[in-house]
């Protein structure tokens, strides 16, 4: 879809409340995510990704929609949607969490935020967790009201992104550490600010709580960001994939467990309280995954951009898997990958063959993360 004066899908689609600021400052094309446009490009992706690694980049995730949980029973109910422990969570910090069904399938991968004892907000990827959690509750005996409210976030994200935040809040947000919260007002702007992200950099987002002063909002921080080298983008591909970032659809879905990704620090199988999928991820522990995720570096010309289709890998003339995601990373020059294979398969350093768009292409399998293993940059 291109940029037109007035274009779209009609009301069923939402705009979000940076809508209009985003086209003004270029964006010239948008996909669909949580119901929502989102945009996709603001120009030549590979200068997105320099943007975002050597200064910073403003992004309108407003598609990261929130699924506010409160009432008594709030984080006893939170509890049982996901493998990770909570018990330990304080009030004001935030967990990358995984949302499970009971064959132990990702359903979600969100960000939860404690706001308050009896107050969280789910930071949705790409599925509707909203209805589920109101299917959840329906027939769980607890004391909970299920909502979305009016939360839109942005994302400000790279190396400069703490000069722009302590021009917008002073020097007081420096002591923000990395997934936790803060509750914050910009001129009467009323706003949640968090030390997370989706790009592995350094970075914040900014939860607005009030949709009419999106346009106030993104042209506030723009002002902030000039002298910092602030440039407005999108999410980049490049870079999640480089930091072994998951996209939901992509790399997981409900037919993928946590084990196959590596994620068993995300599931407590010991821990007291019940949770969904306990019992079939119990039994998947036992009994090994039979996939895993891996990386891969392709050898062939530099692709001109992410795949849009599953690539089959092939071992030894048999099937093994498929690339999930894979892009050219203009950093490393090499391209990169995400891919799902047989457990057997999963070898550090074993050839594969990638069946790409333009034919077959040889691969190894190496270590994921590919860039900042230990994620030093986003928690410096």
């Amino acid at each position: 879809m291109t940029q037109a004066d007035d274009f779209g899908f009609g009301t069923q689609i939402r705009k979000s409340p940076y809508f209009e600021a985003t086209v003004r400052w270029g964006a010239k094309a948008f996909s669909v995510y949580n119901h929502m446009y989102i945009p996709r490009d603001f120009g030549d992706p590979e200068q997105n990704f320099w943007n975002l690694v050597n200064e910073a980049i403003l992004c309108d995730v407003a598609v990261e929609r929130q699924v506010e949980i409160t009432g008594p029973d709030a984080a006893k109910f939170v509890q049982m949607l996901t493998p990770r422990n909570l018990s330990k969570m304080a009030v004001g910090q935030c967990k990358y969490i995984l949302i499970t069904n009971a064959d132990g399938g990702i359903l979600n991968d969100p960000i939860l935020l404690r706001l308050a004892e009896n107050h969280f907000w789910i930071s949705l990827a790409d599925s509707d967790i909203l209805l589920w959690a109101q299917g959840v509750a329906v027939h769980s005996g607890m004391d909970v009201q299920i909502g979305e409210p009016d939360v839109s976030p942005l994302q400000l994200q790279g190396p400069n992104s703490g000069l722009i935040m302590k021009e917008l809040f002073g020097e007081s947000i420096m002591d923000l550490k990395y997934y936790w919260l803060r509750e914050v007002d910009l001129d009467g702007i009323p706003l949640i600010v968090s030390r997370t992200g989706w790009s592995s950099e350094l970075g914040y987002e900014l939860y607005l709580r009030d949709g009419s002063q999106g346009d106030a909002l993104w042209e506030r921080i723009m002002a902030a960001g000039q002298a910092h080298g602030l440039k407005p983008g999108h999410t980049s591909s490049i870079r999640r994939i480089e930091g072994g970032m998951l996209s939901y659809h992509a790399d997981a879905d409900i037919g993928t467990n946590p084990y196959e990704l590596g994620f068993d620090r995300l599931v407590n199988l010991d821990m007291e309280a019940d949770f969904i999928g306990k019992a079939a991820l119990r039994r998947i522990s036992e009994e090994g995954p039979k996939r895993k995720q891996v990386g891969l570096v392709i050898e062939c010309d530099p692709l001109k951009g992410p795949n849009t289709r599953f690539w089959t890998i092939n071992q030894g003339g048999n099937e093994i898997g498929k690339v999930t995601s894979a892009v050219y990373s203009p950093r490393l020059e090499k391209n990169i990958a995400l891919a799902m294979v047989v457990a057997d398969a999963a070898v550090l350093g074993a050839s594969v063959e990638v069946v790409t768009q333009s034919g077959p292409v040889t691969a190894t399998v190496v270590e994921r993360p590919f860039y900042d293993p230990k994620k030093q940059i986003a928690a410096a």
